[in-house]
């Protein structure tokens, strides 16, 4: 039982290390997609992913077209603000992948476009927020997607 967690472009070093150690403890697979809003080696990063990085499976992309020609045939999720449909409307899958965009703008407006009918949002309950943070959407979209395959 595994997924893919997929960030495309991280920015913040902190979240990516959080995310990481989410990944191990979670057995998900981890996909990091250049540019980076930071150096792979900031401590920053590590000190939020602790001494589990060298432990984690981590997959290198060099952009988002490297990301896509060698994850073709896979199953994909993308989580958006934009999203009009609930993450709770997600059919998790063993194996799938689950896309997340940069903390600063989310995913790029052509990913929106193109897998419009794979599009999901957490659900807000308050108008004053526009969007989680990015470590707290993996982690619910993670546990999520492991309790229905459990």
């Amino acid at each position: 039982m595994a997924l893919n967690i997929v960030l495309i472009e991280p920015e913040i070093p902190n979240n990516t290390g959080n995310i990481g150690r989410l990944a191990l403890a979670s057995g998900s697979k981890l996909h990091l997609v250049k540019p980076f809003g930071f150096e792979i080696d900031d401590k920053r990063l590590k000190r939020a992913g602790l001494d589990y990085w060298q432990h984690l499976e981590v997959i290198y992309y060099d952009n988002i077209d490297d990301f896509f020609s060698k994850n073709k045939a896979a199953k994909m999720v993308f989580l958006s603000s934009h999203g009009t449909k609930s993450h709770w409307d997600i059919t998790f899958e063993d194996d799938m992948f689950l896309v997340f965009g940069k903390e600063s703008v989310g995913l790029p407006k052509p990913l929106l476009e193109k897998y419009s009918s794979q599009l999901f949002k957490i659900p807000l309950y308050s108008e004053s927020i526009r969007s989680l943070n990015l470590a707290n959407a993996v982690g619910i979209i993670v546990y999520e997607g492991l309790r229905q395959i459990k």
